[in-house]
């Protein structure tokens, strides 16, 4: 069915940038929205991200606002999370979603998602 596998994850100081990538295989994402969570150890999963199906509206958490960047190439069918100026507290096991059925706008919440990718870590050190 529907995987996702997402890349792109590391170690890089603070300050540093990653730049992650989700890519899609089984349908194509163009009617769908996408979205990027993350989950640190001890913490629930935390919503980051998330872009509407063509790109035109994004919605961040207010942790991620004004330093990262969702995107998204559906000729390519990725969609990708610019993360810059890191800090500490982001360090954490990032996630791509997908909902279960194509719909118009942003989704922001973990129950509207339907498929999953593993993860790809990433750890800011100082």
């Amino acid at each position: 069915q529907v995987q996702l596998v997402e890349s792109g994850g590391g170690l890089v100081q603070a300050g540093g940038s990653l730049r992650l990538a989700c890519a899609a295989s089984g349908r194509a994402l163009s009617s769908f929205p996408m979205g990027w969570f993350r989950q640190s150890p001890g913490k629930e999963r935390e919503f980051v991200a998330s872009i509407s199906w063509n790109g035109g509206s994004t919605t961040y958490a207010d942790s991620a606002k004004g330093r990262f960047t969702i995107s998204r190439d559906n000729a390519k069918n990725t969609v990708y999370l610019q993360m810059n100026s890191l800090k500490l507290e982001d360090t954490a096991v990032y996630y791509c979603a997908v909902p279960f059925d194509s719909q118009r706008g942003t989704l922001s919440e973990i129950h509207e998602y339907g498929y999953w990718g593993q993860g790809t870590p990433v750890t800011v050190s100082s």
